[in-house]
């Protein structure tokens, strides 16, 4: 299958100690945007970050190393993330939702059984 043109970047700004329901909340993210038939989801673990109401987090104070940021991001048509975005809302209790249009060049993958 191949995809190119317009589509909808979101990307999910969380912390890593977040959890939704005793697991991970960017695993519960990624989880729930496979369920929704999310093309595809990436969970990115950043070396330092901090929000609105927390300090620098950094990978070089071993206290905070264990809190750091962790961005989510999926690119699909606008439909198909705007109708998985409620679920996602009501997972992130504290974080950043962000939107972006972005222009896909290529996205393909090889069809079941080809390498």
């Amino acid at each position: 299958m191949r995809v190119a043109g317009t589509m909808l970047l979101m990307r999910i700004f969380v912390a890593e100690s977040d959890h939704h329901h005793g697991r991970p909340l960017y695993l519960a993210i990624l989880e729930t945007l496979k369920g929704a038939g999310i093309r595809g989801g990436t969970a990115l673990r950043g070396i330092a970050g901090f929000g609105a109401h927390t300090p620098l987090h950094t990978d070089r104070i071993l206290r905070l190393a264990q809190d750091l940021p962790v961005v989510v991001e999926t690119v699909d048509s606008e439909e198909k993330i705007r109708a998985v975005l409620p679920q996602v809302e009501a997972m992130v209790e504290s974080g950043l939702i962000t939107f972006e249009r972005v222009e896909v060049i290529r996205y393909a993958h090889p069809k079941q059984g080809e390498t």
